[in-house]
């Protein structure tokens, strides 16, 4: 390592239309003492992870890995990693980190706002009001309505911080119940009590990340077990839903509605059934969108230099 070489890289790639340039200067405001490089092309990043200690973006590819000779911590800006070398970052002992907590506040809030969508039936005013159609229509509450939140990670945990005040009874499911957490009971990701919760559910929030246990967790069987009125909001995985029972069910009145900020497959086919169905909303994985992103990752990021440097354990580090 040189006297010019860098203390952190952040690699090239942006995230949700905005430069990762702004993530480099959120880390230099908090980081005033270090020299933090943005890597603007492979070749700058070629050269400058050569001799970084902390390297930070959305992604990082094994022939990149092997230029960085110095590499002890790659900071990655996504809350999933598995679409990194984790094998290779492990046998090189390098920590890994992820942007866990950073979408809490947004995703929690995009959750609720399609909740409310579908209790007080906001969608149908809104398709009344492009017919120009000034007919009254029935709507629900979400008040004494039962909320199952699946995963209890930070963005469910926003989730539930979010519905106070709304007079709604909470299950949470996780992978050890026996913790507990913020919601009225928790039950696991199975058997009977996970069954009975699903018969008891008025709104079903996926907010789990991609594993063995959750992959097609919710399927027909599923979709049998709770109520026909139930909705479906999914900002977790598309892979975690079955989306040809998910289609069934929405289709044969076995469930009320669905709102997916994911799908499987994705991007969703221009062809696919799903965007026909006026009891379906879908956005285009953009829950996890906020201005503050930059800003609160920068947080973690400049908090784990430090602990580097201390030998202190690392917040979020997954490797």
């Amino acid at each position: 390592m040189t006297d010019d070489s860098p203390d952190v890289v952040v690699l090239r790639k942006s995230t949700h239309g905005v430069p990762v340039s702004e993530y480099a200067d959120e880390l230099r405001e908090r980081l005033p003492d270090r020299d933090v490089r943005h890597a603007r092309t492979p070749t700058e990043e070629r050269e400058l992870v050569a001799d970084a200690p902390v390297v930070a973006g959305m992604e990082i590819d094994e022939a990149l890995l092997a230029e960085a000779d110095e590499l002890e911590l790659f900071a990655c800006a996504y809350a999933g990693t598995g679409h990194l070398p984790l094998s290779a970052l492990e046998d090189r002992d390098i920590a890994v980190t992820n942007a866990s907590g950073v979408h809490g506040p947004n995703i929690g809030e995009h959750v609720v706002g399609n909740l409310l969508v579908f209790a007080r039936r906001l969608h149908e005013g809104w398709r009344r009001q492009q017919r120009r159609e000034w007919r009254h229509f029935r709507a629900h509450e979400l008040q004494d309505s039962t909320v199952t939140v699946v995963g209890l990670g930070a963005i469910g945990k926003s989730v539930v911080e979010r519905l106070q005040g709304f007079g709604v009874e909470s299950i949470g499911v996780r992978y050890t119940p026996e913790k507990g957490g913020p919601t009225d009971e928790v039950v696991g990701f199975e058997g009977p009590e996970f069954e009975d919760a699903l018969a008891r559910t008025d709104y079903l929030v996926l907010a789990c990340p991609l594993t063995e246990t959750t992959r097609g967790l919710i399927g027909e069987a599923e979709l049998k077990t709770t109520p026909p009125d139930a909705v479906l909001v999914n900002v977790a995985r598309g892979q975690v839903v079955d989306t040809d029972d998910l289609l069934w069910a929405l289709r044969g009145n076995h469930l009320r509605g669905a709102a997916l900020d994911v799908t499987d497959p994705e991007p969703l086919p221009e062809d696919h059934p799903l965007w026909n169905l006026e009891n379906c909303l879908i956005t285009p994985h953009c829950s996890g969108h906020t201005p503050e992103y930059y800003s609160r990752l920068a947080d973690i990021v400049a908090e784990n230099v430090r602990r580097l440097d201390e030998g202190e354990q690392l917040e979020n580090r997954v490797v």
